[in-house]
């Protein structure tokens, strides 16, 4: 009885304790994917578009130097700056995302800001590698913003509702050097 005892509490403790060690895996733009790839000899190109409330906006070229293979991607880039340390967020966006972007910026320009909803509300675009723009309601006006890592509370950038212009101009210079 005490073997039996024993070894459900043993597949117990090993079953919790694989439980614990799973954690969320990061999504992927397929750039990111592109860039990751074993046995490569990667050549990465950032072309300055702008800079919006600190956060950078660049156009990345890859390039895989032995099958000469390229992709481009739109790459978001924000200093987390907290009083112990300061971190790095990024995203990136596959060209395809770029076009999804923009379109859900026109809507909510268009069709969500105009309106005023009775109840909590929020709006976004998400993109396969985890990176989110949108808006919500906060005491009956809209706010936006820009969360650039899924699981990452701290990759925020805020937004005004007049800033989504100035995104939506950035985002057609990067959409033309996609």
């Amino acid at each position: 009885m005490k073997k039996l005892i024993y070894s459900v509490l043993a597949l117990f403790f090993c079953f919790s304790a694989s439980a614990q060690n799973q954690t969320k895996e990061k999504e992927l733009s397929n750039a990111e994917v592109f860039s990751a790839k074993a046995g490569t000899l990667m050549q990465k190109e950032f072309v300055d578009i702008g800079v919006l409330k600190k956060c950078k906006i660049m156009v990345v070229y890859f390039t895989d130097l032995i099958s000469n293979t390229k992709q481009s991607a739109l790459k978001f880039e924000y200093e987390y700056v907290s009083s112990y340390s300061t971190d790095t967020k990024a995203a990136l966006l596959d060209p395809d995302e770029v076009e999804g972007l923009m379109k859900s910026i026109k809507i909510m320009q268009d069709k969500v800001f105009p309106t005023t909803p009775t109840n909590y509300t929020e709006v976004y675009y998400r993109s396969r590698g985890g990176f989110e723009g949108g808006c919500f309601t906060s005491k009956n006006t809209w706010s936006s913003y820009l969360k650039l890592e899924k699981y990452d509370s701290k990759s925020y950038v805020w937004l005004n509702i007049d800033d989504l212009a100035i995104l939506y101009a950035y985002l057609e210079q990067a959409k033309a050097k996609l």
